[in-house]
C-alpha cells in the first residue's frame, strides 16, 4: 500500500459540487453513492483542490503528491485516470479533471468547505431490570447504535471509552455534554422482565438538557436479539431526521446469532475496558474464549479477545510477553479472515510487527486499519503512536488530536499528546496534556518529564514520585521483582524520580546503576520500568540493549520518548550507534518508505544520517531549551 501522507491529505472534509470529499477516510460520497479511492489518488485531489480552476504543471503535481523523487509521469497519469473514474462513477463529474496536453491538469469544479459535523455521544443505557447482568444487554444496544451512527458522514460520535466514563454520573446533562465536547446526547433505558423487553431512547439537547426526540421498542427478548440491526437502523434513521443530517446506506455490523455467546462477549469486553484490577483481564479472556467456543465465527469477539491479550501484556505482570503477543496476533488474524473490514484487528496485528523489527509492516497495517475505520479513535491513535515511534511527530500530532476530539475522556490519548508536544518543544501544552492524563487516573511520569524539561525540577521530582501511589492498580511490579514494603517503595520511587528529573549527575548515575542491576536480574530484562527511564536519562547503551534486543507491546511506547531535542534525551538519537540500532529494529526501512523523522534528514550518500539540530525550525523554539538534566 502506498503512503497516504497525512501531511498532504489533511483531515478536514470539503465539497466538490455536491460530492463530499473525506480525505481521512479516502472517501467520495454524494447523492448518487459512495466510493473509495487509493491514498495517492486522494492526495492528488486534495492538492489540486488548493487551486481549483488553475493549471497544475505535471512537475508540480509530482513534487506535491510524491515527495522525495518517488513519483513519475506514469504514476501521475495513472492517478489522474483513477481520480477521473472515481468522480465519474457514480458521481457523474468525470469532466471535472481537465487534461492540458503536455502541461498538466486542472480541476474544473467549485470547492467549498463542508459544514461542521454535528457532534453526538451515546451514553450508557440504564438497565431497569432486577437482574444486574442485563446491563450487558443494554451495553450491546449502545454498541450497535454507535456502529451505525459513525457511518453517517455528517455526525461525529464520541468514543465509547469516553462516553462510558459517565455511567451513573451525578453530573447534569449539559455538563456531561460539555466534557464530551458534543452538541447532543443520546440516552436510553432497557427494562427486561421474563421474555419481554422495553427500550426507551431519547435525544437530548446538550446545552439545555431538554429532550428533543424519542423512540420506544416493546417486544420479546428473542425478537429483539434477532432484529437488533433493524432496531438500530430505525433509531439511526429517526436520529438523523431529528438532527437534520443525511443518512447514507449503512452497512450492518456482522455479529453472532448465539444469544449466550453475545452475552459472554459483552461481559468480557466490559472487563477488558476496565483493564486495571487483579484478575480482571484473566476473567475477560476466559469469558471471550467461552463465547468463541459457542460461536467460533464471531469476528468481533476475536477482535475483542486480541485486545484483551494486548492489555494483558501491557498492564499485568507477564512471564511470557512474546507468547501472549503471538496469541493476540492469532486472534487478530482470525478476526480479519472472518471479516476483512476489521480495521481495529489490523491495528493490533501491527503490534506484533514491531516485536519482529518490522516497522514497515506495522505502518502498512496501521494505515490500512485507518482507511477501514477512519472514525475509530483506537485506530486513529494507534496510527498516531506508530508515527511517534518513527519520530514523525509533526505528522502524528493531528491524528492524536483527532483521537482526543472523538474520545476526550481517555487518559491514554493525553499521554500521547503529552509526548508529541514534548517532542515538538511545546512545553506548556505538554504539561497541560500530562496533567489531564493524571487527572484521568493515569501515571504521572509523563507529566514529570514535561515539567522537568520546562526547568521545574523540584516539582518534577514530586510528580514522578507520585506514581508510586498507583502501584498494583495501574502499574504492576515487574515479574521476578521482590515486593517492597511501603518504606522501600517510597525510597525506590524517590531514587527513580531524582534520577530522571533532578538534573543532578549524581542522582542520574545512582539510578542508572540500579537499572543495570535490574536488567541483569529481572525475569524480563526488557521491562518498561527499565527502558522508559533509560530514555529520559539519555542512557543510550541501555536503550540499545533493551529495545535493540527485544521490543514488546509493553516497552514499545518507549520508542516515542526518544524524539525530543532536549538534554539528555537527545543523547539517544545523537549517539554514534543510533543508526545501527535504528536499522536493526526496522526504523530506517520505515523512514525510507514513509518519510524520515523530523529531527533527522534523509542521508544523500546512503551512509547514514547526520545530526543537525533542527528543532528550531521544527518547533520555533531555541536550541538551548532546558532539558531534563537541567542544562541550559
Amino acid at each position: 500500500m502506498e503512503d497516504p501522507s497525512l501531511a498532504n491529505l489533511g483531515l478536514a472534509p470539503f465539497l466538490i459540487g455536491d460530492v463530499t470529499v473525506t480525505p481521512s477516510a479516502l472517501r467520495l460520497s454524494g447523492p448518487k453513492g459512495t466510493c473509495q479511492v487509493e491514498p495517492k489518488v486522494m492526495t492528488l485531489l486534495v492538492v489540486m483542490a488548493r487551486r481549483p480552476g488553475e493549471l497544475w504543471l505535471r512537475s508540480d503535481l509530482i513534487d506535491n503528491v510524491w515527495p522525495g523523487d518517488l513519483g513519475s509521469d506514469q504514476s501521475l497519469s495513472r492517478a489522474a485516470s483513477h481520480l477521473r473514474k472515481a468522480l465519474s462513477n457514480p458521481h457523474g463529474m468525470g469532466d471535472a479533471i481537465a487534461t492540458v496536453p503536455k502541461l498538466g491538469y486542472r480541476l474544473d469544479a467549485k470547492i467549498a468547505t463542508q459544514p461542521g459535523q454535528t457532534r453526538v455521544a451515546v451514553l450508557p443505557f440504564r438497565s431497569l431490570s432486577k437482574d444486574g447482568d442485563q446491563e450487558y444487554f443494554a451495553d450491546g444496544l449502545v454498541d450497535e447504535l454507535i456502529a451505525r451512527l459513525v457511518q453517517v458522514p455528517e455526525l461525529m460520535v464520541a468514543g465509547r471509552t469516553s462516553s462510558f466514563q459517565f455511567r451513573n454520573s451525578e453530573l447534569i446533562l449539559p455538563d456531561i455534554a460539555a466534557r464530551l465536547r458534543v452538541d447532543h446526547l443520546i440516552e436510553g433505558s432497557v427494562q427486561h422482565q421474563d421474555e419481554h423487553v422495553r427500550i426507551d431512547i431519547c435525544l437530548i439537547d446538550g446545552k439545555t438538557g431538554f429532550e428533543t426526540w424519542s423512540y420506544r421498542y416493546a417486544g420479546k427478548v428473542g425478537d429483539m436479539f434477532v432484529s437488533r440491526d433493524e432496531v438500530a437502523a430505525a433509531v439511526t434513521a429517526g436520529l438523523s431526521e431529528a438532527l437534520n443530517v443525511a443518512q447514507p446506506a449503512l452497512k450492518p455490523r456482522p455479529m453472532t446469532d448465539n444469544r449466550l455467546a453475545y452475552g459472554l462477549y459483552l461481559q468480557g469486553r466490559a472487563l477488558t475496558n476496565r483493564a486495571f484490577g487483579d484478575g480482571l483481564l484473566a476473567k475477560a479472556i476466559d469469558l471471550l474464549e467461552q463465547a468463541l467456543e459457542l460461536d467460533p465465527n464471531f469476528a468481533e469477539c476475536w477482535t475483542a479477545l486480541a485486545e484483551a491479550h494486548v492489555y494483558s501484556v501491557v498492564y499485568t505482570p507477564c512471564l511470557d510477553r512474546l507468547g501472549e503477543t503471538e496469541i493476540m496476533a492469532d486472534c487478530a488474524r482470525r478476526a480479519i479472515a472472518l471479516d476483512p473490514s476489521q480495521g481495529h484487528a489490523r491495528s493490533m496485528l501491527a503490534l506484533q510487527c514491531w516485536t519482529q523489527n518490522d516497522a514497515v509492516g506495522a505502518l502498512d497495517l496501521a494505515y490500512e486499519a485507518y482507511r477501514l475505520e477512519p472514525e475509530n479513535p483506537d485506530v486513529i491513535v494507534r496510527l498516531g503512536s506508530f508515527l511517534l515511534y518513527c519520530g514523525r511527530t509533526a505528522e502524528a500530532l493531528p491524528l492524536i488530536e483527532a483521537a482526543i476530539d472523538r474520545d476526550p475522556v481517555h487518559g491514554r490519548n493525553y499521554g500521547m499528546l503529552c509526548i508529541a508536544d514534548l517532542n515538538l518543544g511545546h512545553a506548556e501544552e505538554s504539561i497541560a496534556a500530562g496533567q489531564r492524563m493524571v487527572d484521568l487516573g493515569f501515571p504521572s511520569m509523563f507529566l514529570a518529564a514535561a515539567t522537568a524539561t520546562a526547568g521545574e525540577r523540584d516539582l518534577a521530582v514530586q510528580q514522578y514520585w507520585q506514581t508510586r501511589l498507583l502501584m498494583n492498580s495501574v502499574i504492576f511490579p515487574p515479574v521476578g521483582s521482590t515486593p517492597l514494603d511501603e518504606e522501600g517503595l517510597d525510597a525506590y520511587w524517590m531514587m527513580a524520580a531524582k534520577g530522571v528529573c533532578s538534573g543532578l549527575e549524581e542522582d542520574r548515575n545512582v539510578y542508572c546503576q540500579l537499572l543495570e542491576m535490574l536488567h541483569a536480574t529481572l525475569h524480563d530484562p526488557f521491562d518498561p520500568s527499565i527502558v522508559m527511564p533509560a530514555v529520559w536519562m539519555g542512557n543510550a547503551p541501555m536503550v540499545f540493549k533493551t529495545l535493540g534486543k527485544q521490543i514488546t507491546p509493553a516497552n514499545m511506547i518507549s520508542l516515542m520518548l526518544i524524539w525530543a531535542d532536549v538534554d539528555p534525551i537527545r543523547s539517544v538519537w545523537q549517539h554514534p550507534d543510533f543508526m545501527r540500532f535504528a536499522t536493526h529494529i526496522g526504523l530506517v526501512a520505515a523512514w525510507d518508505k514513509y518519510g524520515w523523522p523530523d529531527l533527522l534528514p534523509k542521508p544523500k550518500d546512503g551512509t547514514g544520517a547526520s545530526f543537525p539540530k533542527r528543532a528550531a525550525r521544527v518547533t520555533g523554539q531555541s536550541q538551548q531549551t532546558a532539558g531534563i538534566s537541567g542544562r541550559r
